[in-house]
């Protein structure tokens, strides 16, 4: 029976990329892998075919010969996929190369020590809400570690040196074979440094560095908010290996204030007023991030409304514009009145409750409801 053409079996152009050649390949390995469909011949022999197409399509000069001469062009024995056989290696070896494409290993690959990306850290900063609104620049002091003096950062103790790990002979990676799979990771025994330290370094116990701590510059911006991070590249912990340090993340939580409370970049604050500046009405008062502020009560204020003072918020961090200022009017109840008071008092209401509508709206609104209600 005729071989079919290796594009065909890829499901690619004749000119397709070494990466379109390699992705069509991974997606059909994946489909046609025995695990995946346990005791079907028809998926095996695909997956050999399949198999056999991307070795030859991905050797340059193997697909140059196949371009020319077809399948004449080129020895079937040396894909190792085509013929029969036992396919376990076979499958092992398709899988150890994509799985190495995924985790840093595979074929044409260096298998030198791993390099690790060192972590990131976390730094909590508390800020006032004056300060969280204008910005600030502030100082703070992390963990850092140092290469230790005594053994300069190689962890042996001085006058000796690492040794090579016998696990990965230098490499710094193991291929771990699971059944059919074969995946390739760190040596467990070094941790990927492809070294091993038979007289660790007192001063360092063998890790090479010294944990200090470090001062660092950082610029708070006018308008952050609760919750922000603010990076501060490279001064995170070291990488492992010669590998790039992590970052440092300062978050930002602000306390509590006295007066306002922060809505994204509106303010709110409660305003107390006497039952007479509500009745009659004036001028009134109020802190702003800015300074003082003044505006007008109008006759017959209600408790609970509110009045807006436009862009007398928190200027955004992100928008450039001030979000606003939300007074919240709350009418207070007298206390500790004197008999006089009292009395004053009951001769107000008397002259209020014989005006009705006129000076109580409300409580004559909501008294015609209750008697809806009861009828």
């Amino acid at each position: 029976m005729a071989k079919r053409d290796f594009y065909e079996i890829l499901g690619v152009a004749k000119n397709a990329s070494e990466d379109e050649i390699k992705k069509s390949y991974r997606k059909l390995a994946m489909k046609y892998h025995p695990d995946r469909n346990p005791d079907s011949k028809t998926s095996e022999d695909k997956f050999k075919e399949v198999k056999e197409a991307y070795e030859m399509l991905s050797d340059a000069q193997k697909r140059d010969a196949y371009d020319r001469y077809g399948h004449a062009g080129v020895d079937p024995n040396m894909g190792g996929g085509g013929g029969g056989g036992g396919g376990g290696a076979g499958f092992a070896d398709a899988f150890g190369d994509i799985f190495g494409d995924i985790f840093g290993g595979g074929r044409g690959r260096s298998s030198g020590p791993q390099v690790f990306r060192g972590a990131d850290l976390r730094y909590n900063l508390e800020i006032s809400l004056e300060q969280a609104a204008n910005g600030f620049d502030t100082t703070i002091r992390v963990p850092s570690w140092d290469a230790c003096e005594p053994c300069h950062g190689s962890g042996a103790k001085p006058g000796t040196s690492p040794v090579t790990c016998t696990t990965c002979g230098g490499h710094g990676q193991v291929r771990m074979q699971q059944g059919l799979f074969s995946i390739q990771q760190a040596c467990p025994k070094c941790h990927g440094t492809g070294k091993m330290i038979a007289e660790p370094c007192t001063s360092c116990s063998g890790v090479g560095r010294i944990k200090r701590n470090k001062t660092l510059e950082v610029k708070i911006p006018a308008g952050i908010d609760n919750g922000m991070r603010i990076r501060s590249s490279g001064n995170g912990e070291p990488g492992v290996n010669g590998g790039p340090p992590g970052d440092l993340y300062v978050e930002i939580h602000i306390k509590q204030h006295t007066v306002f409370q922060r809505e994204g970049d509106d303010l709110h604050c409660e305003i107390p007023i006497s039952f007479v500046k509500a009745a009659l009405g004036g001028d009134i008062e109020v802190p702003t991030l800015s300074g003082k502020a003044s505006f007008t009560i109008p006759e017959g204020t209600q408790s609970g409304k509110t009045f807006r003072l436009r862009s007398k918020g928190v200027k955004g961090v992100r928008s450039g514009y001030a979000g606003d200022l939300f007074c919240h009017v709350v009418i207070e109840t007298p206390v500790k009145l004197t008999e006089k008071q009292k009395d004053l008092l009951r001769n107000f209401e008397t002259l209020t409750v014989e005006g009705g509508a006129k000076h109580n709206p409300q409580s004559k609104s909501w008294m015609d409801k209750v008697k809806t209600f009861f009828e």
